[in-house]
């Protein structure tokens, strides 16, 4: 566990329980009365996708818990607004749940709705992934300490990156870590790609010099020898890629970054309800079978209790809209 973290730069995962020391934490027990009918789960996003899966398996677990059917229901659109704002709308009586993500700390940013974190009950975070710096196995830079001399002293405009579109996540981890770098968010010319599958073979081909996605997207052609992960911009190594150092321990920027996913309900739930459901997802964490799933998948187990995660999509509504400043993307909600 990493202490207390720069507040704009070293990312909002520091503090982050591993999920060893899980073991050791013993809930309190479910109440007794709480739930007595079925509960809905909201996933903002379509199914077959990360979130779907992981919303699902999450909600399987908890039903078992809780003791009450739980229905999975998909609100998608608007770019996550539909079902970020159908979570935070439904009544809040803790019948009514969702899986909420990195989203909420940007969409407000780009001015797409005038939701934000507050308008949610965090009841504990289950995931987070960072981004890595990610070069063709072909570059002049097989290590981030080389990369980052190189960057830092580049004309504007020499390096290239890709990952996703312009303003998601991915850009923002690379307007972050040059930002880190004293660098205008723009100096490495953002590519934008429809994700990280068509940003990785642009990197193989030789379009781009970096890729800023997760380990579990550049697996195959890392695994296929063909790209290199030389960095990863968390704020502890990965479990599943212990070989690759993070950009903090390295020295070559303070800046800690991640997309994520937690369990929330609507504002004002039922004290009763959340500590029913904060209580269970402590156990569903560290349960062999959620363990194995998200191994499974490259995702990885980032939990944090509910005052925890609170403080976490505070923190990451400031660093998102800062690094969105600096890339030129803050807009006013219409």
């Amino acid at each position: 566990m990493t202490d207390s973290y720069n507040t704009s730069r070293r990312g909002f995962l520091a503090g982050a329980a591993s999920v060893s020391a899980l073991g050791l934490m013993a809930g309190p027990a479910l109440a007794a009365d709480y739930p007595t009918r079925p509960v809905t789960m909201i996933v903002p996003w379509g199914a077959g996708g990360g979130t779907d899966a992981t919303g699902r398996m999450i909600s399987a677990l908890l039903e078992r818990r809780l003791g009450q059917p739980i229905t999975v229901v998909n609100r998608t659109g608007g770019a996550g607004v539909i079902g970020h704002s159908a979570i935070a709308t439904a009544p809040a009586d803790g019948y009514n749940l969702g899986v909420v993500t990195v989203e909420i700390a940007m969409m407000h940013h780009l001015g797409l709705t005038q939701l934000t974190h507050e308008d949610y009950t965090p009841l504990g975070l289950m995931n987070a992934d960072s981004p890595a710096i990610t070069v063709s196995s072909n570059s002049d830079y097989q290590d981030i300490d080389s990369l980052t001399e190189a960057v830092v002293n580049s004309e504007p405009g020499t390096f290239k990156a890709s990952g996703t579109s312009q303003g998601g996540i991915w850009h923002l981890a690379l307007v972050g870590w040059l930002q880190s770098l004293g660098l205008d968010g723009n100096h490495v010319i953002w590519v934008p790609s429809e994700g990280s599958a068509p940003a990785m073979q642009d990197l193989i081909a030789g379009g781009i010099d970096l890729v800023t996605v997760s380990l579990g997207e550049t697996k195959a052609m890392v695994d296929a020898g063909r790209a290199v992960n030389i960095a990863l911009m968390g704020s502890e190594r990965a479990s599943s890629h212990p070989d690759v150092p993070t950009l903090i321990e390295t020295g070559a920027a303070d800046f800690a970054l991640a997309t994520w996913r937690g369990i929330c309900g609507p504002k004002d739930m039922p004290q009763e309800a959340a500590d029913a459901v904060s209580a269970a997802l402590a156990e569903i964490v560290v349960d062999p079978e959620f363990v194995e799933f998200m191994n499974g998948r490259g995702f990885n187990i980032s939990y944090l209790d509910p005052a925890a995660h609170a403080q976490m999509m505070a923190d990451a509504d400031a660093q998102m809209g800062e690094t969105m400043a600096a890339a030129g993307l803050i807009k006013q909600p219409g």
